[in-house]
């Protein structure tokens, strides 16, 4: 049975903002690409990729799902931009949600405590395998 996690996943959609401190963010964003889906790459970094989105406020309007993974700033900033956009689905990437992200979070439809790539692995990867002893334990 598929559960909420695995449906986010479906959107067509996204926008995925990232510091480069989690790597799985960048993977993300190649294997929603090699999925067939638009990404809108926002590279909150000093020294960004070229064709990466700089800024919240530059990312675009009515996408209504994102994947949030910053460890130098606090993410519920970010998350409130995104809100400001239309973003009414967030995934927030594993061990980056603090207080006032759970504080946000009340009030929004959010994705937390799991990694990107536990969706997005392919089945013969390490991703895969932690799907898999995920699912034999219940917490997939």
């Amino acid at each position: 049975m598929e559960n909420s996690y695995s449906k986010f996943w479906d959107a067509d959609e996204f926008i995925l903002v990232s510091d480069g401190t989690k790597p799985a963010m960048k993977w993300a964003v190649d294997e929603l690409r090699k999925k067939g889906k638009t990404v809108h790459f926002v590279y909150l970094s000093d020294s960004p990729e070229l064709d990466a989105i700089k800024s919240i406020g530059e990312a675009p309007e009515g996408v209504e799902n994102a994947v949030v993974g910053l460890t130098k700033t606090e993410p519920a900033d970010a998350m409130k931009g995104l809100f400001e956009k239309g973003v009414v689905n967030t995934w927030v990437h594993w061990k980056t949600d603090t207080p006032a992200v759970r504080e946000l979070c009340a009030d929004h439809q959010c994705y937390t405590g799991r990694c990107p790539m536990l969706y997005l692995g392919k089945d013969l990867s390490m991703h895969g395998v932690h799907r898999m002893v995920a699912k034999l334990i219940g917490q997939y």
